[in-house]
């Protein structure tokens, strides 16, 4: 299994952090790239370090880039196997993580975009502990045997997607919202009106008054 590595965002005080948020990034893409999330949000939330892991696989698609499962032309079976296969080793990052910082689930936010938002959402619902929130953007959810015997988890969920995206269209956030709720979430749903395959600056605020929210809620 490879080692999972990537950009950090370390706090600016230079003391340990009291929160992690962990970022996936999307297919073809990589962890600089989604590290900026965290520059965005690095004053909001003074106490928590970012990380972006690169995907364990050079992406088949774009050379430059990472993926944490390939692209499939038939849809869920293959896509639940892969992001199984992929789950281990972002928990094999985690717990090291977690060692590393003294910290644990209940400290951590998983953030994703795309594939990325599939994978957070994926072994967040399969822990058998809650982090502290999950932000999803523009992805879908794979559920995992955890989630179907309902041992997983329930951590608070926030589901933010482009009205138009024409690469994970917003029915799967509204899809996953719904069955999502039906299993007991918390689950929060913004389509930003008119976005396509992006993070728009509604979606963007949606999910940081979520995380303060919660965040407030746990303090």
């Amino acid at each position: 299994m490879t080692a999972l590595s990537g950009p950090m965002l370390p706090l600016l005080s230079g003391k340990p952090p009291k929160q992690l948020m962990v970022l996936l990034h999307g297919y073809g893409s990589d962890g600089t790239d989604l590290i900026g999330l965290g520059r965005e949000w690095r004053s909001l939330f003074p106490d928590m370090a970012f990380i972006a892991p690169n995907g364990p696989t050079i992406c088949a698609r774009n050379p430059s880039g990472y993926e944490w499962f390939p692209l499939v032309d038939d849809g869920v079976a293959l896509r639940r196997e892969d992001a199984d296969a992929a789950r281990p080793g972002i928990m094999t990052f985690l717990n090291d993580l977690w060692t590393q910082t003294g910290l644990g689930p209940a400290d951590t936010v998983l953030c994703g975009f795309s594939q990325g938002a599939m994978m957070a959402l994926n072994v967040a619902t399969a822990m058998p502990q809650p982090v502290l929130a999950v932000l999803a953007f523009s992805g879908l959810f794979i559920p995992s045997d955890a989630f179907d015997a309902e041992r997983g988890a329930k951590p608070p969920i926030a589901l933010i997607h482009g009205e138009v995206d024409g690469v994970v269209p917003a029915a799967a956030s509204r899809g996953a919202a719904e069955l999502l709720s039906g299993r007991g979430f918390d689950v929060r749903l913004h389509i930003s009106p008119g976005v396509p395959h992006g993070i728009a600056p509604d979606g963007l605020d949606f999910a940081s008054s979520f995380l303060v929210a919660e965040m407030v809620a746990k303090a």
